[in-house]
């Protein structure tokens, strides 16, 4: 079952832009473009379990919305081009989980949703790609009817690559989500892990390496449904 996120933006280049993202990193979209219209979207349909809220809406303005989403248990990442102390303070206070000034990079836009899902209990405890399942909660993954053991770097590598489909992750940007910040080893450590996982799951030849940059995990799926939609 795929997480379901509402965007509330304006713009809709913006709000084209982050759902052709979320939905190529597996999660499923809903797109408003105005602040009335996404109120009464609310009152309708509360079975989200995120939403991305602009702030300068047309009609109600994204400060008003914040109330009704969280009454109705929707955690709110406000992703808006108003960086000043009060409005974030404001916004944060007023109950959303999370607030992002624009502009904004797509990745640590995904990596604050995944965080923001895991810390309110949305989290999906299963990944899937082809014959490969993923199990979060016990940390076991099978191929086919075969449980594959990995060892606890090697399992998180692959999460990460799972969470974040159809994006280059160069290699120090793999070393940050997997091994921590503070982690000394040497970019060597990604390419070590990404040969076993290859090696242990028919799966992972979808991590593609990428000349001078880092690896991709490509899901042929997500690529054939966004140009059928192009």
């Amino acid at each position: 079952m795929k997480y379901k996120i509402l965007v509330i933006e304006d713009d809709r280049d913006i709000s084209n832009l982050i759902c052709m993202n979320l939905e190529t990193a597996g999660y499923e979209t809903a797109a408003v473009y105005d602040g009335n219209e996404a109120a009464k979207r609310v009152r309708e349909d509360s079975d989200y379990d995120l939403a991305l809220v602009d702030l300068m809406l047309p009609g109600r303005d994204g400060f008003s919305l914040i109330g009704p989403l969280t009454e109705r248990r929707i955690p709110v990442l406000c992703l808006t081009a108003r960086g000043d102390v009060d409005s974030k303070v404001r916004g944060l206070k007023m109950g959303a989980e999370d607030y992002m000034v624009k502009p904004f990079e797509i990745l640590e836009l995904l990596v604050r949703v995944e965080k923001i899902l895991g810390r309110t209990g949305k989290k999906n405890a299963l990944l899937t790609f082809r014959q490969l399942k993923v199990d979060m909660g016990s940390r076991r993954v099978w191929e086919g009817e075969a449980e594959v053991g990995l060892k606890p770097m090697e399992f998180r590598l692959l999460t990460v690559f799972l969470k974040n489909r159809n994006i280059m992750l160069p290699r120090d940007r793999l070393l940050d989500l997997v091994w921590g910040e503070d982690f000394l080893g040497e970019s060597r450590t990604v390419d070590v892990h990404v040969a076993k996982l290859r090696k242990k799951l028919k799966s992972c030849e979808a991590i593609v390496t990428v000349p001078r940059g880092g690896y991709l995990f490509e899901d042929d799926q997500a690529v054939r449904e966004e140009r059928k939609r192009s």
